[in-house]
């Protein structure tokens, strides 16, 4: 079996993520929902519909550290077919009793619809990027969780001008605390 570049700088950056995980947590956290909103990728913004999930860890006091991930549908309702963008998560942020904010780095995968001023198509692809999340928790368990990613979509393109895509989605979320 041969082992590639890919796969050694996979494993440090999991290696890395895995060494900075604290084992000795206060709490563990898990919550999961979906989301509505907007893909924009190109000039035209398209519907998405955004099951996640995630585990954060309470680090010292409201210090959270969580993984999610956000796989994204773009439903063949709309003009350029069907498309998927899945955001990986690795985030820092503010916990509260009834919610919290977090923020980090994201890899997304993706096959979407796109729209250049001239053409449309399909792009697919890997894109480094940021996301931002807030849950808040309404009724116990049950809440309200709203997240945002930019990615830098690298390549050339005449479908995604600018490189940029832009996932805005919010909808009920549910947790489960790990004591």
């Amino acid at each position: 079996m041969k082992t590639t570049g890919r796969h050694i700088r996979s494993a440090t950056v999991l290696a890395l993520v895995l060494s900075i995980v604290p084992m000795q947590a206060d709490a563990s956290e898990l919550n999961a929902g979906i989301n509505f909103g907007w893909l924009q990728a190109g000039t035209a913004t398209r519907l998405a519909v955004s099951p996640h999930a995630g585990i954060s860890w309470r680090i010292k006091n409201d210090l959270l550290f969580g993984i999610r991930d956000l796989f994204s549908v773009v439903p063949p309702i709309q003009i350029g077919g069907t498309g998927v963008y899945n955001s990986t998560i690795v985030a820092l942020g503010y916990s509260w009793e009834n919610g919290d904010l977090s923020a980090g780095p994201s890899v997304a995968v993706y096959f979407m619809p796109a729209c250049g001023r001239a053409l449309c198509g399909h792009v697919a692809g890997v894109a480094a990027g940021a996301h931002t999340q807030a849950n808040a928790y309404v009724a116990g368990p049950l809440g309200v969780s709203a997240s945002a990613n930019v990615d830098w979509n690298g390549g050339s393109s005449l479908v995604l001008p600018g490189y940029v895509s832009v996932l805005v989605v919010a909808g009920p979320v549910l947790r489960w605390s790990v004591r």
